[in-house]
């Protein structure tokens, strides 16, 4: 597997991950709502890091820079649990100064039990009712 930085031409791909892969994992959202175009509303000034094997595009991670700051982390989900987003979230670190933050929306159990398995710490919860989400940090 390799990682590498996105161009424009993995766009199509990346927009696809990102669409079934919320579609499939964010049972509190409206999935009817979602589009393919989401993924470029939703990167927007953001440095793209892919996962890629035999020429797949397997997932990717999204981080604004000026902050340390990773706002998307998506993988397809026939390939979770096989190190794909392990592998984008350490390349991320090494693009930034630590501390690194990240928001995971609390109703995602699974993401939470990721980063905390791989050395986040949680600070604090925040939002509204029914959007809840975790502000977490690496240092």
């Amino acid at each position: 597997m390799i990682i590498r930085e996105a161009n424009k031409f993995d766009y199509p791909e990346l927009r696809q991950i990102y669409l079934e892969s919320r579609r499939k994992g964010f049972h509190w959202a409206n999935t009817k709502e979602m589009t393919l175009d989401d993924f470029d509303r939703d990167t927007i000034d953001e440095y793209i890091l892919l996962a890629e094997e035999n020429s797949r595009i397997l997932g990717f991670t999204s981080i604004y820079l000026p902050e340390n700051f990773i706002h998307n982390l998506f993988v397809y989900p026939d390939v979770i649990g096989n190190g794909v987003g392990t592998q984008l979230v350490n390349k991320a670190l090494e693009k930034m100064s630590k501390p690194v933050r990240l928001k995971c929306v609390s109703e995602n159990h699974r993401a939470l039990i990721f980063y905390e398995k791989n050395g986040w710490k949680k600070v604090v919860e925040e939002g509204k009712p029914g959007e809840k989400y975790w502000v977490l940090v690496y240092e």
